[in-house]
């Protein structure tokens, strides 16, 4: 694997070490970044990386930067995965267990970063990808893929906490955010989504030992021409028992999205689960607050949670989607879940 340029030395010097790319076009391979480092590390991106179409070079990841303290990732540069070229390679709709394509910018073990201005465009896999980090901003950025690229989640994390997302336009394939087990202290606020599969916690339960979610906040967004609005899933044939709770989604606006806000708790993409059963993910606390727009399917609202564990603690406030097309009216569906709704439109009030 290469190291990034210049890094061996910048993680060795003291005080703030800055690794620039300058202006240009550069087609890499795998690009590694291994602390810990001595020092601050600024990894200034002025060019384009596009990633190479040669998947015999990656081993797993594009870019990996892993038990790095205080890092930022900024400029007005570009991250190019060229994954147009590998897509076709992707199986992950047929297999369950399908090898997974390098995905684009990877963060592990980083703790108190900043990631802005930047662009991620055409990743072979997600855009970018956090593990076990804390306390990292992600603002000001604009990442994109076509609507029918497979699996390209734009911002990925799991078992991470306190992760803050601004001010950022997402248009992909899959989820354009996506909150995984084990996460905890999540604020995502003035993102721009569509097109893609929404911003989702999930899923859920679908490996062993999976850890619980909580706290996340996700205000003052925009979703358009999404598959979803804001969802929650986890797997019919869930492998883990774990609870998702303390959400809140507020000052939410929907323009032409299909299932503006929706709890699936019998998640089960393209038909590849194990074994039918009832999900072992339990579901509570979880406030929808001023959400408004227009809904490309007549169910605005769709709670389908456990009829074993039902979904406890939902609160419905002032919800106002109205269904755009004509052949139909706005609609809730709501199975096995519990709580409050005021202000709705009276066919969106569950409870």
């Amino acid at each position: 694997m290469v190291d990034l340029v210049a890094s061996p030395a910048a993680c060795a010097g003291t005080g703030k070490q800055t690794i620039v790319f300058p202006k240009g076009d550069f087609v890499t391979g795998p690009l590694n970044f291994t602390g810990p480092c001595n020092g601050d590390i600024v990894i200034q991106l002025d060019g384009n990386l596009l990633g190479s179409t040669d998947l015999a070079l990656f081993k797993v990841n594009w870019m990996e930067i892993k038990r790095v303290d205080n890092l930022e990732i900024s400029g007005k540069g570009k991250i190019d995965g060229q994954g147009a070229a590998v897509w076709s390679k992707n199986t992950c709709a047929k297999k369950y267990d399908c090898k997974i394509l390098p995905n684009s910018l990877v963060l592990d073990f980083v703790n108190n970063g900043l990631v802005s201005g930047i662009s991620l465009v055409n990743p072979k896999f997600f855009h970018m990808n956090m593990f076990k980090c804390k306390n990292i901003t992600i603002k000001d950025l604009t990442i994109t893929a076509p609507e029918d690229s497979p699996n390209t989640d734009d911002i990925h994390m799991g078992d991470s906490s306190k992760i803050s997302i601004i001010d950022t336009v997402i248009g992909t394939g899959d989820d354009c955010i996506s909150i995984g087990p084990g996460t905890e202290g999540v604020n995502i606020s003035s993102v721009t989504c569509g097109p893609g599969y929404g911003i989702s916690v999930g899923s859920l339960g679908r490996y062993k030992d999976e850890k619980d979610v909580t706290d996340v906040t996700v205000k003052n967004c925009v979703l358009k021409k999404s598959t979803n609005g804001v969802r929650i899933k986890s797997y019919e044939d869930a492998a883990s028992v774990l609870t998702a709770s303390k959400f809140t989604y507020e000052n939410i606006k929907m323009e032409d999205v299909a299932n503006p806000i929706i709890i699936d708790t019998k998640y089960c993409p393209n038909k590849i689960c194990t074994a039918n059963g009832n999900s072992k993910v339990t579901i509570k606390d979880i406030t929808f607050k001023n959400i408004t727009g227009t809904s490309s399917t007549p169910e605005a609202v769709s709670l389908f949670c456990s009829d074993k564990l039902p979904c406890t603690g939902v609160t419905l406030n002032d919800i106002n989607v109205e269904y755009a097309g004509k052949n139909n009216k706005t609609m809730a569906v709501c199975k096995n879940a519990k709580g409050t709704a005021t202000g709705c439109l009276k066919e969106l009030s569950c409870f």
